[in-house]
């Protein structure tokens, strides 16, 4: 029997916990969300999904049940800025704040390390490159970038306006601030 290592599912409804949890049972997968959509959906959502909207982007929760999470920005749809969609990951409100301080569905919030972990090892695992790229380890990639701020310890509002102030691809630095 041949079995299927680092499979994206594409299509299932992350409304249904019984389905979640048989797609997961199924072995590891993945799951790719852009985290700017669940705030800038969150009225449509309500709207047309009524109380299933309470399992709509539903991070945590597919954490939890051993999901492993991929987050991208859906550029050039949405702003290309990772650190949006952390924003929206850790807060689940807007840029502009709403909804209130909580956020939406504050349970499904992320910590900083959840939402890096799902942008960075997330997206690697999925690529079946997991043991070349994401940690700075002798015979992997050095791909990184030099932040103006530590996102771990600062107010989640200051992620939509941190900066980078160099960026390294595989042990070279190829842009650096002046």
């Amino acid at each position: 029997m041949e079995i299927l290592f680092n499979a994206q599912v594409y299509g299932f409804d992350q409304n249904n916990q019984d389905h979640t949890a048989l797609v997961i049972d199924q072995g590891r997968i993945s799951v790719s969300l852009q985290p700017i959509h669940a705030t800038l959906d969150r009225y449509a959502t309500e709207k047309y999904w009524g109380e299933r909207a309470a399992l709509a982007y539903a991070w945590h929760a597919q954490l939890n049940a051993g999901a492993a999470l991929v987050f991208g920005s859906d550029a050039p749809i949405e702003a290309p800025n990772p650190f949006c969609g952390f924003y929206s990951a850790v807060t689940r409100r807007r840029s502009d704040g709403n909804p209130a301080v909580a956020g939406w569905h504050p349970e499904q919030c992320l910590t900083m390390a959840e939402a890096l972990q799902a942008s960075t090892t997330g997206a690697a695992y999925v690529a079946g490159r997991e043991n070349e790229l994401v940690t700075l380890t002798p015979g992997y990639f050095a791909d990184l970038i030099v932040l103006d701020e530590d996102p771990f310890h600062c107010p989640p509002e200051n992620l939509l306006i941190m900066e980078s102030t160099g960026t390294m691809i595989n042990g070279e630095w190829v842009w650096q601030k002046k």
